[in-house]
């Protein structure tokens, strides 16, 4: 059996144990309906024997042993009933009628007529002249309550045997449908289980589920499985930790998705059966997330849906770390591109041996950058924010643009709903948008104004551009993710990650058009 598949197995188990309960139900079926058969006809041989044994006539012919009036008398009966002989014999068991004409006045085969002699009506199965036969047998009483003869009726085995056979037919052709019915059942059902089962044996189903299981465990996001009706049918622990869940994977499964997680539109929304959404951004109980809604379907019919999901603050987190990477790149790109033209022109002017030109070149670019350095130093008191500082400076001349400093600027400390990494991310992308801008516009005098100040009770971030402005179609939704007026594959999360940071910090972002060109972008965050 091991070179068999499981469905071929279980065919063939089916069909087994088919053939066994056939085999059982016939066998008791024929032993029932025989002892049924023979109790039914023994009492039938014995009731006519006792009728026989009352008529009249029979007694006094019996009595007077006039055998030709008995045979006449008992042949008329004979030829109405069914059974196989009638055998009438005196009171010393000698034969006095026989239906089969066997010899008369010869003892009577069997030896079972003592009991009949002695006045009692008896059931047997005898070896006779016609063979084994179930006899019923009664004594003939004349008037004086003497036994003076008996009466036996009898079937023969072999006629008994012929009509249970008779009998039985229809049940083995019920049988032999039955069968053939329950072998079409099995040979379906067996289809039907390797069809819901994938053509896959238990084995291997076990392993995906085991497998699939570890996988859960395994991945990072939290991933939650329901039905049709809600409920949970499976969720990893990530999930559990996401939502602070302390319940176990089987106290949770066959419970609402409800019991833990608040109603929302994400779960419940209506066309969650025609469509799957990806990178959604949701709250599941006070967790803010970006969530997926997979549909499972199976035979073109949908059995629920997996949800997946992982913080938002730890996507954010990654995307600003990375647009930090991008413009220290960018920065320590400026630095060495502007130190190259100055080497290569300090290089020219030594060539040329005019010292004197050099040494004012030097002088003036020392002085600008030293102020440029002082006022960071002097008005920032938080290092990373210098740091970022001055390499948008380089970076601005580098561009050809010109990034002037308010003089009212200061910070001395970020409050703690921000960290220097999310404040760096809102400040370098308004500045970089703001360079953007300028470049795009060839009319404005390529400055941008930063104003950064702790003075008041909130902190205010102020960058002003003379560049092309915000196109009116992307006003309402640019603070979106993937939402840009340049190559959406490279940029589109900027502003997004400058409107969530504000708002995770629990301040709020404003934007205005400038005079003559450009837009000002105003952030407020509160230091209490």
């Amino acid at each position: 059996m091991k070179c068999f598949s499981f469905t071929t197995k279980l065919f063939l188990s089916l069909l087994l144990l088919m053939i066994i309960s056939l085999t059982l139900l016939q066998s008791y079926i024929w032993s029932l309906t025989e002892t049924d058969l023979y109790r039914n006809l023994g009492q039938k041989a014995q009731v006519q024997a006792k009728e026989l044994a009352v008529i009249p006539s029979l007694i006094q012919y019996v009595q007077n042993k006039d055998t030709d009036k008995i045979a006449q008398l008992v042949t008329d009966i004979y030829k109405q009933s069914d059974a196989s002989f009638i055998v009438i014999g005196d009171n010393q068991a000698h034969r006095l009628f026989h239906t089969a004409n066997s010899p008369l006045y010869v003892p009577m085969l069997g030896g079972d007529n003592q009991e009949v002699l002695s006045g009692n009506s008896i059931i047997t199965i005898r070896e006779g002249s016609l063979g084994a036969s179930l006899r019923g047998k009664a004594p003939i009483i004349n008037d004086d309550n003497q036994v003076i003869g008996i009466v036996s009726v009898g079937y023969l085995v072999d006629n008994i045997s012929q009509l249970h056979r008779e009998r039985l037919i229809p049940f083995i052709i019920f049988c032999g449908l039955l069968f053939l019915a329950l072998f079409i059942f099995s040979l379906c059902f067996t289809k039907l289980i390797k069809k819901q089962m994938f053509n896959l044996e238990p084995k291997s189903i076990a392993l995906l589920v085991k497998s699939q299981k570890s996988i859960m465990e395994a991945i990072f996001e939290g991933i939650i499985a329901i039905d049709t009706h809600y409920n949970i049918t499976n969720i990893n622990q990530s999930a559990r930790k996401m939502l602070n869940i302390t319940n176990n994977n089987k106290e949770l499964v066959n419970h609402n998705i409800s019991d833990i997680i608040k109603a929302t539109d994400f779960i419940y929304n209506s066309n969650n059966q025609m469509e799957d959404l990806h990178d959604h951004i949701c709250h599941f109980n006070d967790c803010l997330v970006i969530a997926n809604r997979v549909r499972v379907i199976v035979d073109d019919k949908i059995q629920g849906w997996v949800i997946t999901f992982r913080k938002f603050d730890e996507v954010n987190l990654l995307s600003s770390q990375l647009t930090q990477i991008t413009q220290y790149v960018d920065n320590l790109r400026a630095l060495r591109h502007e130190h190259l033209n100055w080497m290569a022109t300090l290089s020219g002017l030594i060539y040329m041996k005019r010292y004197q030109e050099a040494q004012d070149f030097i002088t003036i670019h020392s002085i600008d950058n030293q102020k440029c350095l002082d006022f960071i130093t002097q008005h920032f008191k938080i290092p990373a924010i210098c740091g970022l500082l001055i390499g948008k400076f380089s970076k601005s001349h580098e561009l050809g643009l010109k990034l002037i400093f308010d003089p009212a600027c200061q910070l001395s400390r970020l409050p703690s709903t921000i960290s220097e990494i999310e404040f760096m991310s809102i400040l370098g992308n308004l500045l970089d948008n703001a360079f953007n801008a300028c470049l795009k516009n060839q009319q404005g005098d390529k400055s941008v104004l930063l104003y950064l100040s702790d003075a008041t009770d909130e902190i205010v971030l102020e960058v002003s551009d003379q560049g092309c402005g915000i196109d009116d179609k992307l006003r309402d939704s640019m603070f979106q993710p993937g939402v840009t007026s340049q190559n959406p594959k490279e940029h589109g999360i900027g502003l997004h990650l400058v409107a969530t940071f504000t708002q995770k910090a629990n301040g709020y972002i404003t934007y205005d058009n400038n005079e003559p060109y450009g837009t000002i972008f105003s952030v407020f965050i509160p230091k209490y």
